[in-house]
């Protein structure tokens, strides 16, 4: 029987050592306020883009559309060759422009003449879908960029605060949000994950710690936007926690009303449902 309080003493240091790795932040006075903005809120992602290409996501034509429907929206930015904040999800040219090259080995000058699915849509400048958005509130996400994560968050943030409309930040990369927490306190910051098994590019460990909130800890996120799928435990526990929830990207074929029922907030594609669902 000796035995067993040390069992009990390890079992509750491993139960501190999770919430404390798992825990969400808590927000700021102006982090929450943003918030309101995004509650009951469908955003469309990458636009209001559709699926026969002829209105290709993350384009002047999608954020227009989007902007039109009086929906949130969701965009993806990262860094040309010489720095500039391009609207643009992929890593390299080739699924969206069909070319075989890096997003980052071209200048924007270069970029900006690419058309998107072969239509008359060019890749952006983040300056410019903010233009289009009006006051339709934003959810940024920050591509990783890595060694230039610090310069992305920097520019980013710099063109957002100039903007001035409602909009909140995210990424997959907790030192994204690590930065923001830091450097932009203020600003209302989400952790970006999906389950393990469907993280692309990372190997077993970090798909594991990032796909089950464990690398929380670095980022304090206010929000988690989470996959449409099955929650880890360690998901639940974490939304248990009552952070701002978020799901993406829910599509026609899913369920929902139960996506709108046990989230906050709904990224969205391939339908049109009302702008507010709460």
């Amino acid at each position: 029987m000796i035995w067993i309080v040390p069992a009990i003493g390890l079992v509750l240091l491993l139960a501190a050592a999770l919430v404390f790795c798992i825990a969400p932040g808590k927000m700021t006075p102006e982090a929450k306020k943003t918030s309101k903005h995004f509650y009951g809120l469908n955003c469309a992602h990458r636009g209001l883009h559709t699926q026969d290409k002829q209105v290709p996501e993350n384009s002047i034509a999608a954020f227009e559309a989007a902007a039109k429907g009086n929906y949130g929206v969701e965009v993806d930015v990262q860094l040309s060759k010489d720095g500039q904040v391009i609207v643009f999800h992929d890593d390299d040219l080739k699924r969206m422009c069909g070319i075989e090259a890096r997003v980052n080995s071209k200048d924007w000058q270069e970029l900006s003449t690419l058309q998107l699915h072969g239509t008359n849509e060019c890749i952006p400048l983040l300056t410019d879908v903010l233009q289009v958005l009006g006051d339709a509130p934003v959810i940024v996400e920050l591509k990783i960029a890595r060694p230039y994560n610090d310069k992305l968050c920097e520019e980013t943030l710099k063109i957002l605060r100039e903007h001035g409309q409602t909009w909140c930040v995210e990424s997959f990369d907790p030192g994204i949000c690590k930065w923001f927490r830091k450097n932009a306190p203020d600003v209302l910051r989400g952790q970006l994950s999906r389950r393990p098994k469907n993280m692309e590019g990372l190997t077993y460990t970090p798909a594991f710690l990032l796909g089950n909130l464990l690398t929380n800890f670095i980022s304090r996120p206010h929000f988690i936007a989470y996959e449409k799928s099955r929650h880890p435990l360690t998901v639940k526990l974490c939304r248990a926690m009552k952070p701002m929830n978020v799901i993406w990207t829910v599509k026609p074929e899913h369920d929902i009303k139960k996506c709108e029922k046990e989230n906050d907030t709904i990224i969205f594609e391939y339908y049109t449902p009302a702008p507010r669902f709460k």
